[in-house]
């Protein structure tokens, strides 16, 4: 065979068989799946979001295929994103938002930390909802301060998130919860998150609690904790 023979041969090849690049959404869509599994986990539930940029990486991605065939490949690819991402988002919403509305138990109000909170700028002492509901069966979630130990704990401080939990320094006085558990409980000290079901009081006058500068207001005998 000739060597124009042989040429023509390989631009024949090249010509039936083009070489199409890997659509990089597609390629995104899927790591962004991958990275917004964790969101399942209540712990991490902001990374749920990422599967929206997920489903819009894949959108990208199958435009550009269906506009330039010849040049991009990947359409299964981004399927597989488009159909993770989705499931993700739909079915870790509806699983955290079915938590939500079941997790208080009967006969106890849900209170948000926040509003135990004053404000930065503002004098630390009790707020108001706090009085509010000085004596009441509450529920609530917070995490345990380190320097309240390790292992399992039957009495710790509770603060309102990891900030404070870990690179605050020492919390404010209405940052702060003295929990004492009931009916011989105990939980393990550690990052996670924890609720809460118990009685809150609010202490007329403001106590020394070991190992932090600031006193307590709050305190709170915990008939349930998970």
């Amino acid at each position: 065979m000739s060597a124009e023979l042989q040429m023509s041969s390989v631009v024949d090849e090249t010509s039936d068989f083009p070489y199409r690049a890997i659509s990089r959404s597609a390629i995104v869509s899927t790591i962004l799946a991958i990275f917004a599994a964790p969101g399942l986990l209540a712990a991490f539930l902001p990374l749920l979001g990422l599967s929206v940029v997920g489903m819009a990486a894949a959108l990208v991605s199958l435009r550009s295929i269906s506009r330039f065939p010849d040049e991009f490949s990947g359409k299964g690819l981004a399927m597989t994103g488009l159909m993770l991402n989705a499931l993700l988002l739909v079915g870790g919403s509806a699983m955290h938002t079915y938590i939500y509305l079941t997790e208080v138990p009967e006969g106890y109000t849900r209170v948000q930390f926040y509003d135990l909170q004053q404000d930065s700028d503002g004098p630390d002492r009790p707020t108001e909802k706090a009085i509010a509901i000085h004596n009441q069966d509450v529920f609530l979630k917070g995490y345990i301060h380190p320097s309240s130990g390790s292992g399992l704990l039957k009495h710790f401080i509770l603060v309102p998130d990891l900030g404070t939990c870990c690179f605050g320094g020492q919390p404010k006085s209405s940052d702060m919860i003295e929990i004492t558990l009931g009916g011989g409980q105990s939980t393990k000290a550690g990052l996670t998150k924890k609720k809460l079901a118990g009685k809150f009081l609010v202490t007329p006058s403001a106590q020394q609690v070991t190992d932090f500068d600031n006193n307590v207001f709050y305190r709170m005998r915990v008939d349930q904790v998970k």
